[in-house]
């Protein structure tokens, strides 16, 4: 599936104009503010792909991760959302198609897997420099 480019700008608005939202039963199962394995027992079609980040032909997104809290690593819930470095630089952004709550999508490719994870787009864990 190709999505269409979705800018920082707009990714930044959507998590705005959520701040206050809660997960409905819909994506409750999805919802968490570090990034998790994609749940394999939770219907896909619950959510609804809304652009990507990064498409490819496009230069390649640093591997850079955005300073964060010593002890915080890069898949806490703690850690930072920023556009501008790796993981988030690659991501989707997908959205519940009941509620409209959005969420990052990325797929972490080690030497002998492939896992899909998620991360509940947080306007409050956004950091200054994200959109560029």
């Amino acid at each position: 599936m190709s999505l269409p480019r979705l800018t920082r700008a707009e990714a930044e608005a959507l998590a705005r104009e959520h701040v206050n939202s809660a997960p409905c039963p819909s994506c409750k199962p999805f919802t968490s503010p570090g990034w998790e394995a994609f749940p394999t027992t939770v219907d896909e079609s619950l959510l609804r792909p809304v652009g990507a980040l990064w498409l490819p032909g496009d230069d390649e997104p640093t591997l850079e991760e955005a300073p964060r809290p010593v002890g915080v690593d890069s898949w806490s819930p703690l850690a930072p959302i920023s556009f501008a470095h790796h993981p988030c630089n690659r991501c989707e952004v997908w959205a519940c198609v009941r509620c409209g709550l959005p969420f990052l999508r990325y797929t972490e490719y080690g030497g002998y897997y492939v896992q899909p994870r998620i991360r509940q787009l947080q306007a409050g864990r956004m950091v200054p420099g994200s959109s560029g």
